[in-house]
């Protein structure tokens, strides 16, 4: 039987590649003549270059403009990107900043009216209506996660239940009370969240939930299926970045084979990381991002240090949109351990395939006399500490020698009690690098 399709804007989720192609064209154009008039910055950048936005007439013409990077956004701030008058701008939204400086992006209204629209497609792919209860348990604030799905879930029209992140029993208490039907959240609260309604007793079953939104850190196929089955919900991905806007920049449809990128709002390139070279479709490489409506925040060819795969080919949904693997990793969180480049969704993947352990870790590389330690702390599920010393020392061994297999190198693994690393309500911390403390 088909699937019911289910779009908020099929005009643009369902466009021919030509009409795409010529819609990119004609808004690159124009955003390049804002940006060369209005941000003195990337005007500098293209004049390095010698080019002019005449030099620019379709997007056959992109790769000749320049990137932006992290570290320009940190030169350049707080106001050294900005596209449009202070005046004209209405909000701000803002990164982590557990890097360096804080990433501080401005929204006009225009802006903010498109970055909602973009998770209100995300909303919709998910089965979302205006019958449906939201339960957004992102964190509001500065971070874009509970900003973004808020605002989408108005758009469709839901009951929003603007939660934030945190006070798990009374997110589930809420949850139950007014019958919430799509929970939003990072994939490991959502963990958590289904992990305490184990231990409360209550069966998935007796909820209303049907869907959830996660995103904001990597996650596996494998944890998908885990948080399936403890909320019964279907869970969807979700990407983006509060330089682009938000969340809502790609978003996955009931297929769940990778997340389609809004673009005729965003042109997305894969490049060589090294040179910088724009790759083919299906090659594998660092994510690349041109902003094609935003007024206030206008970045062209921004690097977003993600690491994945384009691909076209007809979508069981309907949509045309290119899609988007979900990300491999960062090329700047990934992690080099005596030489060999090492990503922590390696590592999860093969940790929760292991028997009688629980998708709960946490990555400790050190450095001792020149020497990179690599150690995985992994909880064990209860039943284990009734079992025999072997049967610890056989497990360690097993896992050790999977990663091994997939790394290409050794990690010492110590399995620790249920519970005691500690639980994440917001983005988890899953690497420990203690290499940076070192002088």
């Amino acid at each position: 039987m088909e699937t019911q399709k289910r779009y908020r804007d099929e005009k643009h989720e369902c466009m021919s590649r030509e009409e795409m192609k010529a819609l990119q064209s004609e808004k690159l154009v124009k955003q390049v003549r804002h940006v060369w008039d209005n941000v003195p910055y990337y005007r500098r950048k293209m004049e390095v270059r010698g080019l002019k936005p005449t030099d620019i007439q379709s997007i056959d013409d992109l790769h000749k403009l320049p990137f932006l990077s992290k570290a320009d956004l940190r030169d350049a701030y707080p106001y050294g990107l900005l596209g449009k008058p202070l005046d004209e701008c209405v909000r701000i939204q803002s990164t982590s900043g557990t890097t360096g400086k804080r990433v501080v992006a401005f929204y006009t209204q225009n802006d903010v009216d498109m970055w909602e629209e973009c998770v209100a497609r995300a909303i919709v792919a998910a089965g979302g209506t205006d019958k449906d209860v939201c339960q957004v348990a992102y964190g509001y604030g500065l971070f874009t996660g509970g900003a973004g799905l808020h605002g989408g879930s108005h758009k469709v029209g839901c009951l929003t239940l603007p939660m934030s992140s945190g006070n798990t029993e009374r997110q589930i208490q809420f949850m139950q009370d007014l019958g919430a039907t799509i929970l939003c959240c990072t994939p490991s609260y959502a963990a958590y969240i289904g992990e305490t309604i184990k231990e409360m007793g209550i069966s998935p079953d007796t909820l209303s939930l049907k869907a959830g939104i996660f995103g904001a850190e990597p996650w596996t196929e494998e944890m998908r299926r885990e948080i399936e089955k403890s909320l019964g919900i279907k869970a969807f991905d979700i990407y983006g970045l509060t330089e682009l806007s938000g969340p809502g920049v790609a978003f996955e449809c009931e297929e769940q084979t990778g997340m389609h990128i809004n673009e005729d709002h965003f042109i997305a390139e894969i490049i060589n990381p090294d040179t910088g070279e724009v790759l083919p479709d299906g090659t594998k490489g660092e994510l690349v991002f041109t902003s094609l409506d935003k007024e206030a925040f206008p970045l062209l060819r921004y690097r977003t240090r993600d690491i994945c795969v384009l691909t076209r080919g007809k979508c069981s949904c309907g949509r045309t949109l290119v899609k988007m693997a979900k990300p491999m990793g960062r090329s700047d969180d990934m992690l080099i351990i005596r030489g060999v480049n090492v990503f922590p969704s390696q590592i999860e993947s093969v940790l929760v395939k292991m028997a009688k352990t629980m998708p709960n870790y946490q990555i400790v590389v050190d450095r001792v006399n020149n020497t990179d330690t690599f150690d995985i702390l992994v909880e064990v599920d209860d039943s284990m500490f009734s079992d025999t010393v072997k049967t610890y020392e056989d497990i360690q061994k097993t896992i050790a020698n999977e990663l091994k297999s997939v790394l290409g190198i050794r990690a010492k693994i110590r399995l620790v009690e249920p519970k005691s690393i500690p639980r994440s309500e917001g983005k988890a911390v899953r690497v420990i690098d203690k290499r940076k403390l070192h002088g």
